[in-house]
């Protein structure tokens, strides 16, 4: 049975909770900011709703990353727990992302 996870609704603590928890943990490189950065770009964009629809040439066009580093690094925020990550390998359907609410101290 899976825990539920808390999903984050409050834009305004999302980012910097996301860069205190980011800058103690090693896994976390500059790449996985700027998707971050370019799911939570979305998530404005879409009015604060969730899940984020994204798609993934828009996430590496603001990320500017290639298609095999937006993969794996989807792949690892999600593995690490800072989204959880619903691929929906339809080009016509978006993928699903709710960002987590983290604990930042």
């Amino acid at each position: 049975m899976e825990v539920q996870k808390e999903y984050v609704r409050d834009f305004n603590s999302v980012l910097v909770d996301f860069l205190t928890v980011a800058a103690e943990d090693p896994r976390i490189s500059p790449i996985h900011i700027s998707l971050y950065a370019a799911i939570l770009h979305q998530y404005k964009l879409q009015e604060y709703k969730l899940p984020v629809s994204v798609y993934s040439k828009d996430l590496m066009r603001l990320a500017k990353i290639s298609a095999k580093t937006y993969h794996k690094s989807m792949q690892e925020l999600h593995r690490y727990g800072f989204i959880h990550y619903l691929p929906s390998y339809n080009p016509v359907l978006g993928s699903l992302v709710y960002p987590i609410k983290l604990n930042a101290a």
